[in-house]
């Protein structure tokens, strides 16, 4: 393929005139052999632009797979970090939980009104084993009061029995 060829392919033409499209890149200029006096001369300057070329086409072909290699390398620190911090995330909230149980009494700051509703079934059982405790105990002053007296049990679950009559 001659330079000539690629230079009439990379060039756009824009009302009849040839028109380089220039933006950031380092543009190469490559010139006919025929043109310049001296024939030999723009072909060694065309030989040492493609040496130029292919010697950086070359580096960037090396260094795309030390770049594959750091972004996985990357990827899975990334992906090494976010489990982490997923983690760390659960046992925050596991410490939270842990500090609103704990200092449910003495927060100053948390109302009152406002319960959990683990504290709420927990008051709901302490009530229910106070009114049990009460009851056991009423039986128990019964059954003293029952055996002091030498009341007769047989005569009084017949009486509870038959309704009142004896």
């Amino acid at each position: 393929m001659s330079f000539s060829y690629l230079k009439n392919r990379f060039k756009k033409k824009k009302d009849g005139k040839e028109v380089s499209v220039e933006d950031n890149r380092e543009i190469i200029r490559l010139d006919d052999p025929g043109e310049e006096a001296g024939g030999n001369a723009p072909a060694k300057k065309d030989d040492e632009i493609l040496t130029q070329v292919m010697t950086r086409i070359n580096e960037i072909e090396n260094d795309i797979p030390r770049i594959k290699i750091s972004i996985d390398t990357l990827k899975s620190q990334i992906n090494e970090l976010r489990k982490e911090i997923e983690r760390l995330d659960g046992v925050i909230k596991d410490v939270m939980v842990l500090y609103e149980i704990v200092s449910q009494q003495i927060n100053p700051f948390k109302d009152v009104d406002s319960s959990n509703p683990l504290m709420s079934e927990i008051q709901a059982m302490r009530e229910e084993i106070e009114n049990l405790k009460d009851e056991i105990a009423q039986i128990k002053a019964d059954l003293r009061l029952l055996v002091i007296d030498g009341m007769d049990l047989d005569e009084l679950i017949y009486e509870v029995i038959s309704g009142g009559e004896p």
